[in-house]
């Protein structure tokens, strides 16, 4: 069912431009083949909480309450090992959140929709596709 992850830059474009690309996107493809992470779902109303505002933390309540928003299950802590240890290795490690959303995208199966293509780039196998890019 579901096909694609979208990460936190991609639902904060969304709320910013409600008509914008990913919301094309997303029309594109289906809204049932889309889905977030609970570390994104995390993200948002941390930066809506920091913001202060209650009008942009009550459209992040409304945002993921119109999308599924998916549990970390057991497969993603075998994901997130392998790839901290392979980017440890190489020395690029990329940031804790991140990594959580990547192991999460990779358990699942799917597509991480993302616009910070650099840093996820360097996770292997992860399947990526930036609907921002001009």
């Amino acid at each position: 069912m579901f096909r694609y992850l979208l990460d936190t830059n991609v639902l904060s474009d969304l709320l910013r431009n409600p008509g914008g690309r990913a919301a094309h996107r997303i029309a594109v493809v289906g809204e049932p083949t889309v889905c977030t992470s609970i570390v994104v779902a995390c993200e948002l109303r941390y930066g809506a909480a920091r913001s202060g505002s209650p009008r942009l933390s009550a459209r992040v309540a409304a945002l993921l309450q119109s999308l599924e928003v998916l549990p970390l299950d057991q497969e993603a802590d075998r994901h997130y090992a392998d790839i901290r240890l392979h980017l440890q290795r190489i020395g690029q490690p990329i940031g804790p959140n991140d990594l959580l959303i990547a192991a999460h995208t990779l358990a699942l199966d799917l597509i991480l929709v993302t616009q910070n293509v650099d840093e996820f780039a360097r996770v292997p196998r992860l399947a990526l596709e930036n609907w921002l890019a001009s």
